[in-house]
């Protein structure tokens, strides 16, 4: 642990989208837009950055894995890989799979291929593409899946591509296990640390609106300390390090009761996106049991008018620059 308690991987997510903000093609993208957001999460006091890339299928019974809108070309990984070593920062390559359309229930954890072994080969190609781009780049670390709970029982399949994936590249590997699903991953003895997503529910869902007052920081810190505890016996249980592989909550009001729910209606509120990080500050401090934490996501303007789950200018992000760059002087939390 570092002097303030913060885990020895202290990574933030940068998204490399393919796509500007309203989802229009942009078949190249600024690069310098991506120098600019890793040397401000280097001097976050970061020491890891998981740079996120996609690829796509229509739906969740497609069986074609592939380049999609969202995108980037290789070459813009590359250079990030390139310009976050040059900031300082150990690198993640994070493949993501999207979904172009969904039907209510339905989301990449809920995948139903009509041709299980055509869908695999596919998904085969898509890691073992970033798999050979981590290990011309010296990445320090790869990431084989993200949240992908129906296929978690294919043991033989995943292991299967753990060993391809092995023969390519020889650095960390790490799955991103759903928050609610991460105990019924069947290829964790093949990983180098249980991967696991922090959107748990820190208050109920009735403790929203305005009428209503902000959850209390402690409330929230000891729904944290509950998902930690179980978090780390796990973990410990597999004789395995934590990752959480994504912690972040979105600037709406009721992102402490579904941190995960991108479509939250709510009005603004960063006020309540900075208690929520202030309380994962403070359930986490110190303890060993976490090896690394990576927060989503450095993305898009950000500011007080933002609603998305970018820190970047606003409350969440000060408390984060205590926290990840040790400076003692100021608290971190509101427990009282």
């Amino acid at each position: 642990m570092s002097a303030t308690g913060a885990p020895p991987v202290r990574g933030m997510a940068l998204g490399l989208w393919g796509a500007g903000e309203r989802g229009e093609r942009v078949d190249a993208p600024d690069p310098g837009r991506f120098d600019r957001a890793l040397d401000e999460i280097a001097a976050l006091g970061a020491t890891h950055v998981a740079l996120v890339v996609t690829w796509s299928q229509r739906d969740v019974r497609d069986v074609r894995v592939a380049p999609g809108d969202r995108t980037i070309d290789d070459a813009t990984l590359r250079h990030a890989i390139e310009r976050a070593r040059r900031a300082g920062l150990a690198v993640l390559v994070f493949p993501i799979l999207t979904l172009d359309r969904v039907s209510p229930g339905e989301w990449r954890g809920t995948l139903a291929p009509a041709d299980i072994d055509a869908w695999w080969q596919s998904y085969e190609r898509f890691i073992l593409h970033y798999a050979g781009i981590a290990a011309d780049t010296g990445a320090e670390a790869l990431l084989i899946g993200s949240e992908l709970g129906s296929t978690e029982g294919w043991r033989d399949r995943w292991y299967h591509l753990i060993g391809r994936v092995e023969r390519v590249y020889g650095g960390s590997l790490v799955y991103s296990a759903n928050w609610d699903h991460y105990q019924h991953v069947s290829f964790w003895p093949r990983l180098d640390a249980i991967g696991v997503t922090g959107y748990f529910e820190l208050a109920g869902a009735g403790e929203r609106g305005r009428e209503r007052a902000q959850p209390r920081a402690e409330d929230l810190a000891q729904a944290w300390r509950r998902a930690r505890d179980d978090l780390a016996a796990f973990a410990a249980g597999r004789g395995k390090p934590l990752w959480l592989t994504e912690v972040g909550y979105a600037s709406v009001d009721g992102t402490a009761a579904r941190p995960w729910d991108y479509g939250l209606d709510g009005p603004v509120d960063v006020e309540e996106q900075r208690r929520c990080y202030a309380a994962f500050i403070e359930a986490w401090s110190g303890v060993d049991a976490l090896a690394g934490v990576f927060f989503w996501i450095w993305d898009g303007a950000g500011g007080s008018r933002d609603r998305g789950y970018t820190p970047r200018g606003k409350p969440a992000e000060a408390v984060l620059r205590q926290w990840l760059a040790g400076n003692r002087g100021e608290r971190t939390d509101e427990a009282q």
